[in-house]
């Protein structure tokens, strides 16, 4: 017997076991739309109504399984109001009915089980899984603010126990077959697709009686202990200080997501659910979800769907050189390398070439040491990396990428000698972090093949390139520059030519107001303190003596000859004043940084470091800077230069200033980066906050009209 609705097939086979195929019309994914719950309810009802029915199979004909709830509409959420815990009760009221069926049911997963979906299969009582790579399954919410609330944080906490649920509860992660099945995610692996709704089957007809969910039937205890077991005690007194540790208090839903586990097993199952779903309705309404949301799924959707890029056909650089072995162009060709593109790495000698490499063997021999690479995935990797130091050994390449010394003079010279090598069609890249790339396209034979590919240190880790387009840039190069940082596996974000670009910008205005703070008379260990509280993986201090103030004061150096050169007073856009004060003092005393050997930290035998003692020379003020002030100012600092960068045309949308800030520089990440921080705060209120700070502090604060209006207008 098979029947059918829009979004639903319904097939009963001579066993009595139906097999529901969700199947959402229009859609390329099944999510909790507005179509899901007419769809559920009608599937439910004919299976209530069923004579002999023995069993119950869910399925899918998409690719995914299921992809839950529908963010759309859960990210518009204004208010938690009984209207809003409706809503939520309604969409997961389904999965309780499925848990009260008298029969075994099943969840065959083809393909991705994730959230509301993979919510869906813990209704069931057996979940089937396809061995395939992209059959993941998980609970994600938390990444996006939020929480299971269709079930999820009370059935994973009933299935596994508290000790194990808590870690995917609160990480979020996908887990590929394998794992699922270690962790407890599911219960059965198969080979292949068709094997999925026969499997299901077979163990209905093996487990007829099997359709009592544990935590329903009489005498239920929780693996691992209850709330109340010795053993679970001091899981439960140690995790609160070990999560505000790991997310710092700027994150309500892991706490929230704490709690209602917790307490989950103090109370009736059914009221327990009723609980999570409170949760989840004061989870919706926030800035930190909606921030989540807006950056996070819907940006990186924007930015995986290449909407920054020129329209074409893709382009597949076949090979590449980097000219220059130091630690750029060494973590650059690791990443090429390790996506499987060949490069020549280039220095001046062929023993600084090798040394690049060595870098690259370094990394490799980690990853086999840790299991996450075999030898041969290693030597593979390495045969893909050509030292050299000749020109000619790069002749006919796709890409080249210079990566020498940020010199303007020496880039000058390097580019046309070395132009001429490529491959037709090919294009070339600057690794620049702040030299302007028309200037340099200058020395380029064709600057409409010319672009800036601005990686950031360490290479390997910081899985994001700044590509700047110059004034002759041709949209073909800047396309075929997206689809190499695409190949590689990193994040592009295009911005227009301006001195520092975006990321060079921001990232310097929050070295340098960690240096205004420390003149005003702050603390340095409370200046790093304000830092760790608005969410920065780094403090002021700590971060520039590891970029290193020598470093710092050769790039100042460079712009006053630019400025010399171009005729211009001050032309970098962005105050380093007070880097001046500091930073460059530091230099001439002889502490550079923690390469030099110390900076505004002393470096110790044991690994261990402390600040400074004579920061204090640097002070000029009493020191009574509320803590609050100061992480304002290091915060709204950095939000008010990406504002900059937006109503200047540097940067090109919201979405690609709230993703490279932070992926690039490490904008606070509960935030959504520092155009959603704004909205967040709300455009007035922002506005009022940042001209109060331009009034005690200076225009570094201020806000040009424009800028707002560009936000109140999108």
């Amino acid at each position: 017997m098979s029947d059918r609705n829009e979004d639903i097939r319904y097939e009963k086979d001579s066993d009595g076991i139906v097999t529901i195929t969700l199947d959402m019309a229009g859609q390329s994914a099944n999510t909790m739309s507005a179509r899901y719950l007419p769809a559920m309810d009608w599937a439910l009802a004919k299976l209530r109504a069923e004579d002999g029915l023995t069993g119950v199979v869910f399925a899918s004909a998409k690719k995914t399984f299921f992809a839950g709830g529908d963010l759309n509409l859960l990210g518009s959420m204004e208010k938690a109001d009984a209207e809003t815990l409706r809503y939520v009760e309604e969409n997961k009221r389904p999965y309780r009915e499925i848990e009260k069926l008298p029969v075994p049911c099943v969840a065959a997963i083809n393909g991705a089980a994730l959230g509301g979906g993979y919510e869906l299969c813990l209704a069931c009582n057996r979940r089937i899984l396809l061995d395939d790579p992209k059959a993941v399954v998980g609970l994600p919410e938390v990444t996006l603010g939020l929480l299971p609330g269709a079930g999820g944080v009370v059935r994973l906490t009933a299935l596994l126990g508290l000790q194990k649920a808590l870690p995917i509860l609160l990480e979020g992660k996908h887990h590929a077959p394998e794992q699922a099945l270690k962790l407890g995610l599911v219960d059965e692996i198969v080979a292949t697709r068709e094997e999925l709704i026969p499997a299901a089957k077979a163990w209905i007809r093996a487990n007829p009686e099997a359709h009592q969910q544990p935590w329903d039937a009489k005498g239920f205890r929780y693996p691992g202990g209850d709330a109340t077991s010795p053993q679970l005690r001091p899981v439960i007194q140690m995790a609160p200080a070990m999560l505000v540790k790991k997310t710092r208090g700027l994150t309500p839903a892991p706490e929230k997501i704490l709690d209602i586990a917790i307490n989950s097993m103090r109370m009736s199952y059914d009221a327990a659910l009723r609980v999570e779903s409170r949760g989840l309705v004061a989870l919706m309404v926030t800035k930190e979800c909606k921030a989540a949301i807006g950056t996070f799924f819907f940006g990186m959707q924007a930015m995986k769907s290449g909407k920054a890029r020129p329209e074409g056909e893709v382009w597949t650089p076949r090979s590449a050189a980097i000219l220059g072995a130091g630690m750029m162009g060494a973590g650059i060709a690791w990443a090429n390398a390790a996506a499987g593109l060949p490069s020549v790495l280039k220095d001046t000698s062929i023993e600084n070439a090798e040394k690049g490499k060595a870098y690259s063997a370094g990394l490799a021999g980690k990853r086999v040491e840790r299991g996450r690479m075999d030898e041969a995935g290693r030597d593979a990797l390495l045969v893909r990396i050509t030292p050299t130091a000749a020109d000619a050994d790069f002749d006919g390449v796709d890409l080249i990428i210079e990566a020498v010394f940020e010199d303007v003079a020496l880039k000058e010279k390097v580019i046309p000698e070395t132009f001429g090598r490529l491959a037709p069609g090919g294009i070339y890249g600057s690794n620049t972090s702040t030299l302007p790339i028309s200037l340099l396209a200058e020395s380029c034979p064709e600057p409409t093949r010319f672009i800036g590919l601005h990686f950031f240190s360490p290479v390997d880790k910081m899985k994001v390139v700044e590509i700047i387009l110059g004034e002759e840039t041709s949209d073909e190069t800047l396309r075929k520059a997206y689809d190499y940082v695409r190949k590689i596996g990193y994040m592009p974000i295009v911005v227009r030519d301006s001195r520092g670009f975006f990321t060079s910008r921001v990232f310097g205005t929050y070295m340098d107001e960690g240096q205004a703070l420390l003149i005003d008379g702050m603390s340095p260990a409370a200046i790093e303190r304000a830092a760790w509280k608005i969410g920065m993986p780094v403090g002021p201090l700590a971060v520039h003596d590891e970029v290193s103030m020598v470093l710092s004061k050769k790039v100042h150096d460079t712009h006053l000859a630019l400025d010399e050169r171009l005729g211009v007073k001050d032309g970098f856009p962005a105050d380093a004043s007070h880097t001046k004060a500091v930073g460059h003092e530091m230099v001439a005393m002889g502490r550079g940084g923690r390469r030099y050997g110390g900076g505004f930290y002393d470096y110790h035998a044991d690994g261990t470091k402390t600040l400074w003692p004579g920061l204090a020379q640097f002070s000029q003020g009493n020191g009574a800077i509320p803590m609050q002030e100061a992480e304002d100012r290091l915060i709204y600092r950095q939000a008010i230069e990406t504002l900059r960068c937006l109503d200047e045309g540097v940067l090109r949308s919201e979405v690609e200033a709230n993703l490279g800030g932070i992926f690039a520089i490490g904008f606070p990440a509960h935030t959504g980066g520092a155009i959603q921080f704004i909205r967040g705060v709300g455009i007035e209120a922002f506005a009022a906050r940042a001209a109060e700070l331009a009034e005690a502090h200076g225009d570094r604060f201020k806000v040009k009209p424009s800028a707002l209006e560009r936000l109140r207008a999108a």
